[in-house]
Parts: structure tokens; sequence; C-alpha cells
């Protein structure tokens, strides 16, 4: 810390502690600043693309995380530079906006702090850099609309969806198989989908794994599986147009709030309170039985008397069921959750056309299938897969398929992936700067420069020669005038992204650039850094 000194030469203290803080200015701070944030992109570089790389994560308390999605990787790391943290909320905001494209932004990100390194070494002035970004990011985002291509789908022709959510999982663990995963998310979406109001809401598609069985047994089921069996093992297993009454109260005598306790003498004493113990139970599962249930889903647990009853009467019940599955069931089924046996009325019950428990393997592992629901807007999708971190890992990508197909309901428009957008709207910024007076110019080129770094990237990935591939398909483009000629990572011979069918989301696009633009800038403005210094 700068100490200041009074008219006699004394030392005075301006900022409490002052000797143990460090500081950083100027230039010096956005320096340090630039290369912590390269220092992310760093990491994440080698895993963007179908070509990618994994990362291992391993969490203080052991556990491995094995993953290709950008905003996990970033979140599992434990950063501790606070301009690191800013790179990982970047992502994280992708994550939340879009679901996709959460380490290309990162990359880019990168790129632009990278560019503008240089540019603060020529001299120029940050604010003139942020300013420069911000309009060479209109000019980009304005071309990327000019470029995009409305994109016709339906419920009957889902080939179009189906394409696009491929892209998004070539890049994963899951790319083997994903045409089928694809298919299963595309089919998710638009069960739950509401098309004339354009919105999906991804909380009624419910996603269980469980280890075992192969990637390709994944399936997707129109109605509920919830991960508990029938209360009794003589229960029957299967039952055809169930009415389910679902309950939040237990299957217990209640307890009264006060304290007390109760002298037993006789065995007349003792037999009154059992039969009236009894006689609570009997009337619990009349109730259930006189309003027509066939099956009872309760949250709480029952005594082992009411279970005992309860088969007695040829009532299948299920016990211990969550409360988001509670709620899911009653969507599904169109029933109401009921608080009190005293409530319930036939009008309550939930309808399902088939409910039945099955087994897997030759565990003890049994799950409850609720399907042909009355009301089919709630879905899940069950995946199996040889361990538990690539079922966690498929769960991860399942999520960004699933949302890639929310966002094209949301916006039908698509751009090409394989780099090529990057590359076009490179060509447009890099025309554009022509346009503008003064030192701006300089800072809109290396903009397009830094726009480059995607396709570069995808090059390196795939193995192949990252600065002549990529000028080989900028020089097309500026010949042909085409927007779709991206980087061939899988070797299919062509660099025409429209034949090789990789589509990304226009809006996905559209935010990567302008998120990304927004931290540079906001890291660019910061000239002074002042930290607590280590004890």
């Amino acid at each position: 810390m700068a100490l200041a000194f009074d008219e006699y030469g004394r030392p005075f203290i301006i900022i409490r502690e002052q000797d143990k803080k460090s500081r950083l200015r100027g230039l010096d701070a956005q320096k340090a600043n630039i290369t912590a944030g390269k220092a992310v992109t760093r990491i994440l570089r080698t895993s963007l693309g179908p070509k990618g790389m994994d990362k291992m994560l391993q969490s203080p308390d052991g556990d491995v995380t094995i993953t290709n999605d950008g905003a996990t990787i970033l979140e599992q790391m434990d950063v501790d530079n606070q301009i690191a943290k800013l790179m990982v909320e970047l992502s994280r905001s992708q994550d939340y906006e879009i679901g996709d494209g959460t380490t290309g932004v990162v990359v880019l990100a990168g790129a632009l702090l990278e560019q503008a390194e240089k540019l603060l070494e020529r001299g120029i002035h940050p604010v003139r850099i942020a300013e420069g970004y911000e309009m060479a990011s209109r000019i980009a985002v304005e071309h990327l609309e000019h470029i995009a291509q409305k994109f016709e789908y339906s419920v009957s022709n889902i080939e179009p969806l189906v394409q696009t959510c491929m892209t998004t999982l070539s890049s994963k663990i899951v790319s083997r198989c994903k045409r089928t995963i694809a298919e299963i998310a595309v089919k998710a979406v638009l069960a739950v989908a509401d098309l004339e109001r354009k919105d999906v809401n991804l909380d009624l598609i419910k996603v269980e794994g469980k280890v075992g069985g192969k990637l390709e047994d994944t399936e997707l089921i129109y109605g509920i599986l919830v991960d508990k069996d029938m209360s009794h093992p003589q229960m029957p297993k299967r039952i055809e147009d169930a009415k389910i009454a679902i309950l939040t109260c237990p299957f217990e005598p209640p307890k009264p709030k006060t304290k007390h306790k109760v002298d037993i003498d006789t065995v007349e004493k003792f037999q009154t309170l059992r039969h009236q113990e009894h006689k609570y139970f009997n009337d619990m599962v009349q109730k259930c039985k006189d309003v027509g249930a066939t099956l009872v889903i309760c949250q709480w647990g029952f005594d082992d008397e009411a279970n005992h009853l309860l088969m007695h009467h040829n009532l299948p019940a299920v016990r211990w069921v969550g409360g988001v599955e509670l709620e899911l069931i009653a969507i599904a089924t169109g029933g109401r959750i009921v608080p009190r046996f005293q409530e319930l009325t036939p009008e309550k019950l939930g309808k399902a056309g088939i409910v039945r428990e099955k087994s897997f393997g030759t565990t003890k592992d049994r799950m409850l299938y609720i399907e042909q629901c009355a009301n089919s807007r709630a879905v899940t999708i069950f995946i199996r897969g040889g361990n538990k971190m690539m079922i966690e890992e498929t769960k991860r990508s399942l999520h960004d398929a699933l949302c890639v197909a929310r966002n094209l309901i949301r916006n039908n428009f698509i751009v090409f992936g394989g780099g090529s957008a990057e590359i076009s709207c490179s060509i447009a910024v890099e025309s554009g700067a022509d346009g503008y007076p003064g030192v701006e110019q300089y800072v809109i080129r290396s903009f397009a420069e830094a726009l480059d770094s995607i396709p570069m990237a995808l090059a390196e990935n795939s193995g192949l020669q990252p600065i002549e591939t990529l000028s080989a398909v900028k020089s097309q483009h500026i010949k042909e005038k085409t927007p779709f000629c991206g980087i061939d990572c899988n070797d299919v011979g062509t660099n025409n992204m429209q034949e090789q069918f990789v589509f990304e989301t226009l809006i996905g696009k559209r935010q990567q650039i302008l998120l990304a633009t927004q931290v540079v800038k906001m890291i660019l403005k910061i000239d002074d850094v002042i930290s607590p210094s280590d004890y």
C-alpha cells in the first residue's frame, strides 16, 4: 500500500491495517485480471466440440465427477480468484438462460481478454476497448440474425428438432447413441410443451437413473416413475385402471399433543385400548375403500398393523413417497393431495391406466411405473448406464438436449454449428470495422479475431492443423458467400454444415456473444484491486 505522509514527513494511516493489504493498480491490475480469466479459459478450451476431452474432478469428500459440460466443470472447480469467479458466473448464467453452449461462452470471453491484452500494450485506453467491443458485438448479433434460418417443425415432423439435439449431444460422452437420446428428449419436451404459448415447463420432466443395464436401455415413460415398491410383499404387483388416493397423513392412530399417561392395570382395559386402535385402523382403511380407491400412495409410513389390514382389504399401498414425487403424481393422474382422511372424496382420486412394479436384475431393486395417466403432461426419462458417473453425465447431457428443444420451441430460428456462425460473424465484423474512424476500428478487428478462436479450438481438438483449416474455411466463406461452412470435426469429408446437419439455436449463439462481451467489458474497467493479504 502507498503510505501517505503529512507536511512533517510523518506517515499516517488512511486504510485500516494498510500494511497487511496488497494493492494492484492501473495496467498491472488489468494484466493480472486478464491472466486469471485466460487461465480459466485454458482449462475449458480442450473440452470444446465433438472431439473435446472430458475432465475428472474430485470433490473434497472424495466424490468423483467426470464431465464435459462447461458449467459443471467450473462449478466443481474450487475457484479462489475473484476474476476467475466471474468466469464461473458467466458460464452459470449461460446454463440458466440457455442450458447449452456453456463451454463456448467461456472460450470466447477468454479470447476477447487475450485480444484486449495486446491492445492495452499498444496503449489503447481500456474504456475505449470496452466501447469498441460493444460496437463489434452489435455488428455480430445483427449479422447472426441475418444469417439465421427459420426452422419448420410440427408435432408429426420432429426430425428437425432431433437433428439440433443431436448436435448438442455429439460433444458429450453419450454421442454413440445420440440419436435415441435426442429422440427421447424431443418427445419428452413435446409431451409437456404448450405449443400455443410456446412455453415448456421442464419441471414436468423427471429424470431418473438406475445403475445397471446399458445406455441403449434408456427409455421415456409417459407417466411417473417412483423409486419405491409396494409396502407388503403379497400385494398385487400390477393394477389396471387404478384409482389413486394421494395422502399426506400417516396411517396410524392420532397422537394427542398433550402429555399424559395411561394406566393399564387389568386385561380388560388393555383389550379396550387394542379394540379402539383396531377400530381406528379399520375406519381409515374403510374410508379409502368406500371412496373407491384401488391404490394408496402415502407420504408417511404405516404401522405394521395398518400394513397388514391394507393387505387383507386388498388395498395395495406405497409408503414414504417424497413430496416432489407426490406433486408430480398428482399432476399426472389429475388427483388432489389429501391431508386428512375425513376429506377423501371420489373426485379427489387420481386415475392411471396401469400401475406396475418392475424389478431390475438380481438385486432387490424395484420401481413403480404409473402409466397411461389421465393427464399426460408429466413424463419421466429413465436412464440406465454402467456406473454412477455415466448416469450423472448422461443426466447433464440430457438436460442440455432438453434445453435446446425448449429453446427451439420458444424461438425457432437456427444458425449452423461447427464454428460456421462464428467465422461468418468474424468476416462481417472485420468488414464493418472500416466504417468506424478512430481507435475503435482496431478494437473491432480484434473482436473479429477473437471470434475465430472458437473454430480454431474446434480444429485443434479434432487433431487438424488449426491455422491451415481455419484459413481454408474462411476463404471458402468469402468466395462462396455461404454462411454454412464450418470445421469438419468428424472427418465426414464435407465442411458444409447444412449437409452434416449441425445446427445450433440462434438465441443460444446470440446470448453467448452478448454475455461474453459484457463480462469482458466489466473486467477491463477494473483498474485497482485492493485485497486483504493472506495471513
